[in-house]
């Protein structure tokens, strides 16, 4: 019995004239229930179903572009200030999920302004539940990719990941790393276990009372635990080697402070009361035009 984990997925899950990657399908999977979700909570609330569609433009886009930036920003910026257009070729790699984040808080902030008129805590803490098992499932992408994996361990989970990705996929034999934190799948199981904690905390709990509760709680787990495992995690550029804390981790600091922030803000707050109608405000207005024409 071997101690460590002989990691040999293909990172492309089908390539006959169109390429899916494991990544990407995690990506299109992560949106599409997150997508679900927030459709029951906005059931449950009886918020106008176009906000919906809406939103999901608002965040996908803001995703992507923000995580983008904030590679090129955050990690990368000696490179991209020399080579500008690259920093529209997304896919050749390079997201950060601090700049996702970001990206995503202004979007938000946009759509309370311009669409639904009510403060930006009211969507961030609904948000927030599908964004954590989002997290969880693009970490499983990562998993698949061989990145953003942790430092040689010698525990029986160890995974050894292929280094010689491009030279494998074309034909060669692999060449492996030492047995390695799966880091990963760290940072996946931590996000599902905060994902079952805000749904119970809204569905059970009503938490949504308080408002900024479950953005909160969101932003102290998620960073806190990215925070923690960054300890056991390979720098991702080279000017992170030798940092006391790295990028990741200096980035996760602010985030935890808003959080504890929010918390505090929140629990200092009365709570609002809310009307569960279970239906689409709009379908509720058509039910009752339509009982109104039938009295005249």
């Amino acid at each position: 019995m071997t101690d460590f984990i002989t990691w040999t997925a293909n990172p492309i899950l089908f390539d006959h004239g169109v390429t899916i990657r494991w990544y990407g399908l995690m990506f299109i999977i992560g949106f599409f229930l997150g997508y679900k979700i927030m459709e029951r909570i906005f059931r449950h609330e009886g918020a106008p179903e176009k906000w919906l569609g809406t939103l999901l433009i608002y965040v996908a886009i803001s995703t992507i572009v923000g995580a983008r930036l904030g590679h090129v920003f955050f990690y990368a910026w000696d490179y991209y200030s020399q080579h500008p257009i690259e920093i529209l070729y997304t896919w050749e790699g390079g997201l950060a999920s601090h700049g996702g984040t970001i990206g995503i808080m202004i979007a938000i902030i946009l759509f309370s302004i311009f669409v639904t008129k009510k403060s930006p805590l009211w969507t961030f803490d609904r948000l927030v539940i599908p964004i954590a098992l989002v997290g969880a499932l693009i970490r499983i992408g990562n998993l698949f990719n061989h990145e953003i994996y942790g430092h040689p361990t010698d525990l029986p989970w160890g995974f050894r990941f292929i280094v010689n990705m491009n030279q494998w996929l074309a034909g060669a034999q692999p060449i492996f790393t030492a047995p390695s934190h799966p880091t990963q799948l760290y940072e996946a199981g931590c996000y599902l276990a905060l994902f079952a904690l805000l749904m119970w905390m809204y569905w059970k709990r009503n938490a949504e009372k308080r408002p900024g509760l479950l953005f909160g709680v969101f932003f102290i787990a998620l960073f806190t635990s990215r925070f923690l495992i960054e300890f056991v995690k390979n720098p991702q550029e080279a000017f992170e080697v030798g940092m006391t804390l790295n990028m990741g981790q200096l980035l996760s600091l602010p985030f935890i402070a808003i959080g504890i922030g929010l918390v505090c803000y929140a629990c200092s707050r009365p709570t609002v009361a809310l009307n569960f109608p279970n239906k689409f405000a709009e379908q509720i207005e058509a039910e009752k035009h339509h009982r109104n024409g039938k009295n005249k």
